[in-house]
């Protein structure tokens, strides 16, 4: 599977960020506020974009999902995943059956 251009080099900026002047860029602002930080932020945009889909406009929820995908991508970067990571995870699950898919997590 194939990854999104876009996507792959907006994660090397931001992953380029990492260790960056906290003063000067808010992704390394973020980075310096440490994971716990991170993925408070996620959870922020995570609501915002859940709130977003039931009470707003679809510009509106595009604008607080890209928000969301930005912040998770930050995540991504702090604990070293990487996109392609994710794309091969969802690649691994592609045709599964979801309700199969969560019986084999619970096993496990």
């Amino acid at each position: 599977m194939n990854g999104d251009p876009l996507l792959d080099e907006l994660y090397a900026v931001i992953a380029g960020r990492k260790g960056g002047d906290p003063a000067s860029s808010y992704t390394a602002s973020l980075f310096a506020k440490g994971r716990r930080k991170i993925a408070q932020k996620v959870g922020e945009e995570a609501i915002e974009t859940a709130l977003a889909a039931v009470a707003e406009t679809p510009e509106h929820v595009i604008s607080e999902s890209a928000d969301l995908l930005y912040h998770l991508m930050v995540l991504w970067a702090d604990v070293g995943v990487t996109p392609g990571d994710v794309r091969a995870e969802l690649a691994r699950r592609f045709g599964t059956s979801g309700l199969d898919e969560k019986k084999a997590r619970k096993k496990s």
